[in-house]
């Protein structure tokens, strides 16, 4: 049994032929009436032929509109502002025009790939003849245009802000659309009043214009930041240690930007050597930052541990702690060089110091933090050296030259007049930071600097969750495979707890794969974002997860058969022809047509399953009028 009734309307509508000679007889019913035909006979007869007439009409119009739209649409613009009006409810998501997808949808796009959908198309005189608005897809752009012309009508496609909370994964492959995808939810985001953070590894001038007109629209003058690592003398400075609850936090915060490839034992020397010179810092009641962070790591604890002894013997012997027998002895030995000194460098009163600390203070009273850092200055300098090798290149990376003026800033730098912001200071604002990463001739710096943006946004939300109370932060990453880190990961884990709406943008799995290790590192990852806006893919790998996530539906197929036979006797005949429709379960999409996509066009999966097909027109920031520009959807 068929669930629903089987259609074929790629054919000829020759339902009109029908209804014309249906029309032609009761014309000629009504000429004829008066003298040939008696009155009560005509009027019965023109009682069954008008409502054929008209039947046939409307089912050889339906196969016309259904054709109609085989020829697909052109690429279109539209104004911001336009955009505003049409999302002005703040509860709602607008993401283009299109339709919601249903097993029809699938069965069409089926049956046309048995024949030549450009046998089907309408002339567009007799289209716009019967009312149709006619704006086809033009031959030299790119994809075919029946995928999205398989439906007539659209309409304004939009959903509750709240199906977004659980993060929104943007595919497609390079120049589909996924930048306009974010521009139309960047606009709205910025027209909510929602703290945005959009991390663009390409620097997209045309992104950047439609951010700051967003901002000029509907927010204040000071709303937009700006951060690009190539003109740091141009935007704001950026302090990603300056937010933490415990000291161990920057470490882990550091630990992020390294290589996901990177050895465990490795990563953990690195995350300890920063949490030793973080601990003692803030045992000295400084604040940590990158530069201060490179500068005691690849020159050595010593003056840190130096400063933090000598306030320690303070609070523990008081002032006069230096005429303690003990210590003025090691003192001496230390000078005359009996002490063994681990390093070449390290001064004899510091020598003297540790020494008096191992020997002289009962257990009961040593300090943890001191402990750590008497570890590493008892530590073989070279074998040190080589254990945070990983680590030191990337901090070297984020402190030389301007940018480490840039994302260490000093305060009291009175000829520095940058604006100095961290994440607690942009979210109180209600700001609007959009970090150009210049991935392009640097990707190493700019991979650290998203990496590090993305784990302190990490904390923030741990922050944030265990405060409550706080408004709402739209993330964006563009390109996220030049990014990704365990703390983005987290991001899209647990980040809607935290009231932050997270949106990602990639080109293909196996880029994703290639950062993290693995394609199920990729696809675990990838799992914790509950919506797909699927563009243009090539991939196959990448095609096959997104069809995954759109599920199957029951195909129809019809079977034709014909048997003839003859015997040996004249006449003798026979031919049986035979029909036979059954259903099977197919791809909802068919993956082979996720690569031949129109630019703009998608597939999406919102709201736990509700798939739409739809498009994106085009955003011109600068046009104030869009007469012209887009029409209403049909």
């Amino acid at each position: 049994m068929l669930m629903r009734n089987y259609e074929m309307p790629w054919r000829s509508p020759l339902e009109l032929v029908a209804s014309t000679t249906w029309a032609g007889a009761a014309l000629g019913t009504i000429a004829g009436t008066p003298g040939t035909i008696p009155v009560a006979l005509g009027a019965a007869m023109l009682s069954v032929m008008v409502p054929m007439t008209v039947l046939r009409a409307r089912q050889g119009l339906r196969i016309v509109g259904v054709r109609a739209a085989l020829s697909g649409r052109a690429m279109e613009m539209m104004t911001t502002k336009r955009l505003a009006r049409l999302a002005s409810d703040p509860d709602m998501v607008v993401f283009g025009f299109g339709f919601e997808w249903q097993p029809v949808h699938s069965q069409r796009l089926y049956e046309l790939a048995k024949v030549d959908y450009r046998d089907l198309r309408i002339p567009p005189t007799v289209l716009k003849l019967l009312g149709y608005v006619v704006n086809p897809q033009p031959d030299d752009e790119i994809g075919l245009p029946y995928i999205h012309g398989v439906e007539q009508r659209e309409k304004l496609l939009a959903r509750p802000l709240q199906n977004f909370e659980g993060g929104t994964l943007v595919v497609g492959t390079t120049q589909s659309g996924k930048g306009v995808c974010l521009g139309w939810l960047i606009t709205q985001a910025v027209k909510r009043g929602d703290v945005v953070i959009i991390l663009d590894p390409k620097n997209s001038k045309r992104l950047k214009r439609l951010v700051e007109k967003a901002c000029a629209d509907y927010r204040e003058d000071d709303t937009f930041l700006w951060f690009h690592p190539a003109f740091p003398e141009t935007g704001v400075r950026l302090d990603f240690t300056f937010n933490w609850q415990k000291p161990t936090e920057i470490a882990s915060r550091i630990q992020s930007i390294l290589p996901p490839d990177t050895a465990g034992a490795f990563s953990a020397f690195g995350w300890d050597a920063v949490n030793v010179v973080t601990q003692g810092m803030v045992r000295l009641e400084r604040r940590p930052n990158l530069m201060k962070l490179t500068k005691y790591i690849e020159a050595g604890i010593d003056p840190i541990l130096e400063e933090t002894l000598k306030r320690f013997y303070e609070e523990l012997l008081g002032r006069g702690w230096r005429t303690d027998p003990d210590l003025v002895r090691l003192l001496e030995k230390a000078r005359k060089g009996t002490l063994k000194s681990p390093s070449p460098v390290a001064s004899a009163e510091l020598v003297a110091f540790v020494e008096y600390y191992e020997r002289h203070v009962h257990e009961s009273r040593h300090d943890k933090v001191i402990d750590s850092q008497v570890r590493v200055f008892r530590h073989n300098r070279e074998h040190y050296q080589k254990i945070t090798a990983n680590l030191l290149p990337i901090l070297s990376m984020l402190t030389s030259g301007e940018l480490g003026k840039t994302l260490s800033p000093e305060p009291f730098d009175e000829a520095d007049e940058r604006p100095i912001m961290n994440l607690e200071k942009i979210e109180r604002g209600g700001h609007v930071l959009l970090m150009c990463l210049d991935s392009l001739p640097d990707p190493a710096v700019a991979s650290a600097i998203g990496a590090m943006c993305l784990a302190d946004l990490a904390a923030r939300s741990g922050i944030r969750y265990n405060l409550g109370g706080h408004r709402r932060i739209s993330l964006f990453v563009d390109e996220v495979s030049n990014v990704i880190n365990q703390p983005l990961i987290e991001i899209m884990n647990k980040g809607a707890e935290g009231g932050i709406y997270t949106t990602v943008a990639m080109q293909t799995i196996a880029d994703l794969a290639k950062r993290l290790g693995s394609q199920e590192a990729a696809r675990m990852a990838l799992g914790n974002l509950n919506n797909l806006i699927a563009f243009r893919t090539k991939d196959q790998p990448t095609q096959e997860f997104i069809n995954e996530t759109f599920g199957q539906t029951a195909i129809h197929n019809m079977k034709v058969g014909r048997n003839t036979a003859r015997d040996g006797h004249l006449g003798d005949f026979t031919m049986v022809e035979s029909t036979q429709i059954a259903e099977e379960f197919n791809e909802l999409v068919p993956t082979s047509l996720l690569g031949k996509l129109p630019n703009l066009q998608f597939f999406a999966s919102v709201s736990g399953g509700r798939l739409c097909k739809g498009r994106f027109t085009l955003l011109d920031p600068g046009a104030e009028s869009d007469a012209g520009k887009v029409k209403e959807p049909a």
